[in-house]
């Protein structure tokens, strides 16, 4: 072969090598495309129900202990044994005895599992909204299901995502929200009425309500890693 017909040949094999590549390319980025868009589909669009949390018997006792110092009687399925047992502490309880208060119940603290105990209860939340304790954050997580009507997404159910700062400063608790994501993506402040990063009981509790009530009667409030513990004021 002369230097004519090598120097001919090889723009014709460079070529082929570089029309080889823009075809893998053009198919790699088929390939990503389609898995991205199947992940968020599959992770925003129609997203699948939490796991309700199901404490065993020991946890649940606990936990019922706890809500009855608040006051609130928790509900459980009603069958004849149920109902019976339910009847005997009725009557247990109606009986003449003078009032009196306990320093001790006044503070009363929840740990994730137990929170997310009590949604499971209700079936509205039930499999729907899930809630993580850290420190000084509640994040709460959602699935939205959008009516059927809805342009574009109905029947389909969104994620939502909010993070609230809760802590106690200056002999005040305080309540801030630090933001609301949509399908993963963070709303604007100014979307969510200027409230974000915004101390809700500063700026709302001299207006009277609940957030002024709500501030009045907590006398210590502590949110840590997968606990919540609040101190009632007398």
């Amino acid at each position: 072969m002369n230097q004519k017909e090598h120097t001919d040949h090889l723009p014709e094999a460079q070529s082929g090598i570089r029309g080889s590549h823009i075809v893998l390319m053009i198919l790699l980025t088929i390939l990503i495309t389609v898995a991205v868009t199947f992940w968020f589909v599959r992770t925003y669009i129609y997203a699948k129900d939490f796991t309700p949390v199901e404490l065993n018997t020991s946890e649940q006792q606990v936990l019922d202990t706890k809500l009855k110092i608040l006051g609130y009687e928790p509900t459980k399925a009603s069958t004849p044994q149920v109902e019976k047992g339910q009847q005997e502490t009725d009557e247990q309880w109606l009986r003449p005895e003078a009032y009196q208060e306990s320093t001790d119940q006044r503070e009363v603290n929840f740990s994730e599992r137990e929170l997310n105990a009590i949604i499971a209860n209700n079936k509205d939340l039930a499999k729907k909204l899930a809630l993580d304790l850290s420190s000084d954050l509640v994040s709460a997580r959602l699935l939205v299901p959008m009516d059927p009507d809805f342009p574009i997404l109905g029947g389909k159910t969104l994620r939502v995502s909010a993070g609230v700062e809760m802590a106690f400063e200056n002999a005040r608790p305080k309540v801030i929200l630090k933001g609301v994501s949509l399908m993963g993506v963070p709303i604007p402040g100014a979307w969510l009425g200027g409230l974000k990063n915004v101390d809700l009981i500063s700026e709302f509790g001299d207006q009277g309500g609940f957030w002024s009530s709500f501030a009045e009667g907590v006398d210590h409030i502590e949110v840590h890693e997968g606990q919540l513990t609040i101190k009632l004021k007398p």
